[in-house]
């Protein structure tokens, strides 16, 4: 576009050019300002005065007819007077641009593009149909303020980018204007939609509207704008439902359409990125239509329209939320508005137009009957201070103040220029200008680098793509007693803080649509509960989901949570699943009836030894005693004993003494007794053999047996000793065997140590029963060989079970089975040995004599 400018204008003035005699004219009508004063500088201003344009038919036959704006806007009628009075104030000003006067030509770009490019063009070329003898004279303004809607102010600042032309929008806020290369000369004073679009999406997310619909302008503002919204709400998990666009001009049967589709719609939120003129017929066919209890979310194009704050909208738009700039005061503003009038300038139509459309009164009785009867005579004394309207109203100057801005913003840079600052030198730098010789390329180099503070305190200044900082006031529409809409600020976003730290609720109550205390709730799927994570559904939005629980072992503790959790390894997930609980913890107690039913076998079988070991104290004299070797049976039934209480080492928590006590122990314990038994097994065969007639064979002493059952005890000592010297037992805590609980247990270290102190119980034992096996048949009334062979018979089927036994048993099952296999062996070994001795001495005293034992013997001697 800028170089088809340059292209055009170079091609007209060569065709133009006659010699050096030749002029450079202006083709077509020149366009002439609503509003102007000469001065020594001129800044130009662009505004949508009016509302509404006719535009001609074109073609390539006939001269296009003029355009004609009508539908005034007072609003934009009130920001030109607002840069009208800010440059008053500066020609006012001693230490602003002393002995220098601002002059300014406004026109009215009518909301249009093909309307702004008019007036953009009249402002670079002037009126004059004939500009000199060249076409290569200086631009009518020194600087543009506008205009009043992005797609105009991109017009205009394509047109005068190739010729260093700043422009400074005061509305404009298409974030596509913050590229530098695209738009060189442009300034703002108004943040950016990047800005806007990212806090209207932390907006949404932060009240919890996952699902939300769009309508947007279908221009630049909009589409912009929407596209860095749908952008900045997919990184907030905010899904669109639907968007769509519309133009205040589209035909009614179009934004019927639109209303339609917001009304089918699920979701309950309505985020409007629109101009005040889309908005005002959507919003006049959402009343035709009855569009009710839906929450609107604007943006500031709109939000703080007085016009659309109705009681008649309310119905539509109550408890509308939007972000807003934030209000000012211009001190004297009023005052001077309140002067404006055809008074001033009798000849100028637009004061006159203004007039009579705020008193609803004609200056001519021809205009009268023109528009129609029944207007009163205007006789210009009316006094506005009587008029409550959009002109008038000073309440928040929030539009108002960035006019006010952008003028001091020029004032400033011309002045910096004129005063030679910035470090470029004093009055004879080439850098510098005179009053007469100003031109718009060095008023955009110093508008780069302009940084003041206003009179408010309030800090002007650009970044390096020509925007101000970003602060917003979140509005909220509330009625207030007299029934009438008010914008009551509710929160403030800041872009230049830190993330999480740029939206922000001042704690005041916010009216909601629909029901006015309840939040309404606007999400495509219910929230999942905690213990359940979202489940994508396939071909839907992310913010489509179903509800899967978590699994055994994980958690979700938030709503809404896209995962689960797994718990830690000694947690396991509650019966909800919503968090983690310490995992059971399972070992073999005192507290529980296996452990009371084991421990209770155990006393009872070490009472039942002692017993034993009393009744043989007792009848130590007996025959059946001495015949059975009673320091050695004393010394059995003390190992036997042992046995029975090292069992209870094995019930209880585990802990480091308790897991390396319980198998050496057991171990040493079943090593004695094991002896114990080898040794009168060893005696009784040594004893039989000596009693046959000729046998030399010496009888096997007691310090021989003493000596046996020592070595052989030693041994096991020994094994054990190294066990616990080199990787002794230690209490582990299991959580592979079962998911759910945590399994303390021993761990025994050193497999080889284990299965070395087993196999060597393992060896004596089977020693044992193959000598009382081979003495099974020894020619005596009472063989103690033949029950030696049975319990050992009962110990080895015992511990050779306990092997698969103890390998596949789980948790304290594990425990459990090794104490079953030491008190069924002890047992074993007790009744085995020492029960039919007992029996004959209580129970047959009769055969507890000399004679009987040793009569079988005899008889078959003989």
């Amino acid at each position: 576009m800028q170089l088809l400018w340059v292209v055009v204008i170079g091609v007209l003035g060569a065709f133009w050019a006659e010699g050096e005699e030749a002029l450079c004219r202006i083709l077509g009508r020149p366009e002439f300002p609503m509003l102007s004063k000469e001065g020594d500088v001129t800044i130009g201003g662009a505004f949508s005065i009016h509302t509404k344009i006719s535009e001609p038919p074109l073609s390539f036959t006939d001269t296009p007819t003029p355009l004609i704006c009508s539908s005034m806007n007072l609003i934009d009628f009130h920001l030109a007077q607002t840069m009208i009075f800010a440059i008053e104030e500066i020609n006012n000003s001693s230490s602003l641009l002393p002995n220098i006067s601002i002059g300014y030509r406004i026109y009215d770009s009518c909301g249009s593009t093909l309307s702004s490019m008019r007036a953009v063009m009249a402002l670079m070329n002037g009126q004059e149909r004939t500009g000199g003898k060249t076409c290569s004279g200086q631009s009518a303004v020194h600087a543009i303020i506008g205009a009043s809607d992005s797609s105009s102010t991109i017009v205009m600042s394509r047109s005068t980018g190739a010729f260093q032309i700043p422009v400074i929008s005061h509305f404009a806020t298409c974030a596509c204007l913050s590229n530098r290369k695209e738009f060189p000369s442009f300034f703002r004073t108004i943040p950016s939609d990047f800005y806007q679009s990212r806090a209207l999406a932390q907006l949404v997310k932060y009240f919890g509207w996952t699902w939300v619909g769009a309508v947007r302008s279908d221009n630049a503002y909009g589409n912009n704008g929407m596209a860095t919204f749908m952008e900045a709400a997919s990184l907030e998990d905010v899904c669109i439902e639907y968007s769509e666009a519309i133009l205040w001009n589209n035909p009614r049967e179009q934004i019927a359409r639109v209303v339609e589709v917001i009304s089918r719609a699920s979701s309950k939120v309505v985020v409007a990125f629109l101009s005040q003129w889309e908005m005002d017929v959507l919003l006049e066919e959402a009343l035709a239509q009855n569009l009710t209890g839906l929450q609107w979310v604007g943006s500031e194009s709109w939000i703080t329209i007085d016009r659309l704050a109705t009681r008649r909208s309310s119905a539509v738009l109550s408890g509308t939320l939007g972000f807003t700039i934030s209000k000012s005061k211009i001190p004297g503003l009023r005052e001077f508005l309140l002067r404006v009038g055809p008074a001033q300038d009798p000849n100028n139509t637009l004061l006159r137009e203004f007039w009579e459309n705020t008193f609803s009164c004609r200056f001519s009785p021809q205009q009268e009957k023109e528009n129609g009867p029944r207007q009163s005579q205007c006789s210009g004394s009316e006094r506005l201070e009587e008029i409550i309207n959009p002109f008038t109203d000073t309440s928040a100057l929030r539009f108002s103040n960035n006019v006010y801005k952008a003028v001091y913003a020029v004032a400033h840079s011309i002045h910096d220029l004129l005063t030679c600052r910035q470090g470029e030198g004093q009055g004879g730098n080439s850098n510098c200008a005179h009053r007469d010789s100003i031109e718009p390329g060095q008023v955009l180099r110093y508008l780069r680098d302009v940084n003041f503070t206003m009179k408010s305190g309030e800090r002007v200044y650009f970044d390096e793509n020509g925007d101000p900082t970003a602060i917003y006031e979140l509005v909220n529409w509330q009625r207030d007693q007299a029934g009438e809409t008010v914008f009551v600020t509710v929160g403030n976003y800041n872009a230049s803080l830190p993330k999480g730290d740029q939206f922000a609720m001042n704690g005041i109550q916010i009216v909601w649509a629909g029901n006015p205390l309840k939040r309404p709730r606007s999400v495509c799927s219910d929230s999942c509960l905690p213990g359940y994570r979202q489940a994508e559904i396939k071909g839907m939005p992310v913010c489509c989901f179903s509800c899967i629980p978590c699994a055994a072992g994980e958690i979700s503790n938030l709503t809404d949570s896209a995962k689960c959790t797994q718990c830690s390894l000694e947690y396991w997930s509650n019966g909800d699943k919503s968090r983690c609980v310490p995992k059971v913890v399972e070992f073999l107690s005192f507290d529980e009836t296996m452990g009371i039913l084991l421990a209770a076998i155990s006393l009872v079988g070490a009472c039942l030894t002692i017993v034993v070991s009393l009744i043989f104290f007792c009848f130590r004299e007996t025959p059946i005693v001495k015949a059975s070797n009673s320091e050695l049976s004393f010394l059995l039934l003390f190992s036997l004993t042992l046995c029975f209480l090292c069992s209870l080492t094995f019930i209880g928590r585990p802990s480091e003494w308790s897991c390396m006590l319980r198998h050496t122990t057991f171990g040493i314990t079943f090593a004695l007794c094991m002896s114990c038994v080898l040794a009168k097994t060893i005696a009784v065969v040594i004893a039989f053999q000596a009693t046959r007639p000729g046998n030399t064979v010496p009888q096997c002493s007691i310090p021989l047996q003493r000596i046996s059952v020592f070595s052989c005890t030693l041994l096991q000592v020994v094994i054990c000793v190294l066990w616990l010297a080199l990787a002794p037992s230690v209490p582990v805590k299991n959580t592979a065997h079962a998911t759910e609980k945590v399994i303390l247990e021993c761990d025994v270290g050193s497999a080889i140590g284990f299965w070395a102190v087993l196999g060597y119980i393992g060896l004596l034992a089977l020693l044992c029963f193959v000598l009382a096996f081979l003495a099974r048949k020894l020619p005596d009334n009472f063989s103690e060989a033949k029950f030696i062979t049975f319990s050992m018979l009962i110990f080895c089927a015992v511990w050779i079970t306990f092997i698969p036994a103890y390998v596949s048993s789980p948790g304290k099952f594990t425990v459990a089975v090794e104490i079953f296999a030491i008190l069924a062996s002890s047992f074993g070994l007790l009744f085995c040995i020492f029960g039919p001795k007992c029996y004959i001495i209580l129970l047959k005293p009769e055969k507890n004599t000399k004679k009987h034992i040793m009569g079988k013997s005899h008889v078959k001697s003989q």
